[in-house]
């Protein structure tokens, strides 16, 4: 498996190979200048002991000292040591032969100026001495400009190269860190999408963007915890239902005992007086059959709501199921808790029932604790059609598309209300204003997620004459919700 830190460590070593390299180029190049240099330098002095020697040449011409001939001999001497020494650099910077040409030319002038010594008044001779140093010094001052010349032209290849090398290296470097910058950003982008979409509720596994061990290794690292989180909130959700079943229970046993307790009274009857009028015994046990279909009915309701079962729609009439909902928490009810239900007989909606009750009574227990010894519970529903004039529902979650038919639930108490600081966070998992040990926090962000299931949405609020409001809104047709 490919590894990224082998990457990145073989990016950095070729760019290591590559600085090295040009450095070594670089290394050249500047050698290649100082042996100019250094040529520049043995063609110099070949052109100064040559003005030197003019210039004695010259003194002595003037004057005839002894000693400006002793000084123009010295100078002659060193001009042709030079000469010869340096033949190759000379050869290099003019052209082949070039030092012999000087060589030949410095012994014709010194030929031409022993001459002169013996017959100082020959002017053909010392127009002899004249054409030969005037021919000496122009060829040493052309060997100075071609040199000087020719370590310019070094000097400017040496700049050009070295801007070269260095917009290449930086141009290397850009694509290097592009490179590695999207190796490394992608699947880390990916990521970062990912925790957003779990931390907004969606456990979306990760698939590995790139086939690197360290991030192959960090996705699985990442799905784990999801797997584990899925887990662990669906034991979560399991407990939360669980506790809700235990606030049922108290109502079904009740609802149970008036059942059971018709159907006991009448055996009691049928077994205790055999001769009891045949009317009134076919009628005493129609009854009993009756509260035994009650009584089933009801454990039937218990069994559907703690089945862990698969998510199935039917349709639901409205009323019915508050009222079911409302009997079951008869026990649970304040006894200063007056409630109002304004449900049209006939409305029904297509959800799944247990799950939808589940929601209605997390919504109805919260709205019994909130308003303590007293007050007054409103359930209302209605049916419309989405974002028409009188529909305040906030847009984006209206449910459904706009002119769709849809269905209104509205539970709303007249406690103390939801503060505005938390309104945003109500629906938050783990989020709760109860006591220690008195709610998990998961009661409504599990409504919460049962309505969107269902391709609705659910939002709160305060009513305007105080107290909390919770309303939901689903498609009358669930595939309306697509």
């Amino acid at each position: 498996m490919r590894s990224l830190q082998a990457k990145i460590a073989l990016a950095y070593l070729s760019l290591a190979a590559l600085v090295v390299g040009l450095s070594a180029v670089a290394l050249i190049e500047l050698a290649r200048i100082e042996d100019k240099v250094r040529e520049g330098g043995k063609v110099t002095e070949l052109f100064d002991a040559t003005l030197e020697m003019r210039r004695f040449e010259k003194n002595y011409f003037l004057y005839g000292q002894p000693a400006d001939l002793d000084d123009h001999a010295r100078f002659l001497a060193r001009t042709r040591e030079l000469a010869g020494r340096d033949a190759a650099v000379i050869d290099a910077v003019a052209g082949r032969g070039t030092a012999a040409r000087l060589a030949g030319g410095l012994a014709g002038y010194a030929e031409a100026m022993a001459a002169h010594v013996r017959r100082p008044a020959d002017d053909a001779v010392s127009a002899r001495v004249r054409a030969y140093g005037n021919r000496i010094v122009t060829l040493g001052e052309q060997l100075a400009q071609r040199e000087r010349r020719s370590v310019d032209l070094a000097l400017q290849a040496h700049r050009r190269n070295f801007l070269f090398f260095l917009g290449a290296v930086a141009a290397i470097l850009v694509l290097t860190g592009f490179l590695l910058a999207r190796l490394v950003t992608r699947p880390l982008k990916a990521m970062e999408v990912h925790m957003e979409a779990v931390a907004s509720g969606q456990l979306v596994r990760l698939e590995p963007d790139s086939r690197d061990r360290e991030f192959v290794s960090l996705t699985e690292a990442f799905n784990h915890v999801l797997d584990e989180l899925e887990r662990r909130q669906h034991t979560l959700v399991r407990s939360e239902k669980l506790a809700s079943l235990g606030t049922l229970l108290s109502g079904v046993a009740h609802e149970l005992n008036n059942p059971l307790s018709n159907i006991s009274s009448s055996a009691q009857i049928l077994r205790e007086d055999p001769s009891i009028d045949p009317e009134l015994r076919a009628q005493m046990i129609e009854d009993i059959d009756a509260e035994t279909l009650r009584a089933r009915h009801i454990v039937r309701a218990l069994l559907d709501y703690s089945g862990d079962r698969d998510f199935r729609l039917r349709p639901v009439a409205l009323a019915g199921l508050v009222e079911e909902t409302l009997r079951f928490l008869k026990n649970k009810r304040p006894t200063g808790v007056e409630v109002r239900v304004d449900i049209p007989a006939g409305l029904t909606v297509t959800a799944d029932r247990p799950r939808l009750q589940q929601v209605l009574l997390n919504l109805v227990v919260n709205a019994y604790d909130a308003m303590g010894s007293a007050g007054e519970l409103a359930i209302a529903a209605r049916q419309l059609r989405a974002g028409e004039r009188d529909d305040d529902f906030p847009a984006p979650l209206s449910g459904g598309r706009a002119g769709g038919a849809a269905v209104e639930i509205e539970v709303a108490d007249n406690g103390p209300g939801i503060p505005p600081e938390i309104l945003e966070r109500v629906f938050d998992p783990f989020f709760t204003t109860k006591g220690v040990g008195h709610g998990s926090g998961l009661g409504l962000f599990i409504a919460y997620e049962i309505i969107e299931k269902h391709g609705g949405c659910m939002v709160a609020d305060n009513r305007p004459g105080g107290g909390a409001r919770f309303r939901i809104r689903l498609p009358a047709d669930l595939k309306e919700s697509a």
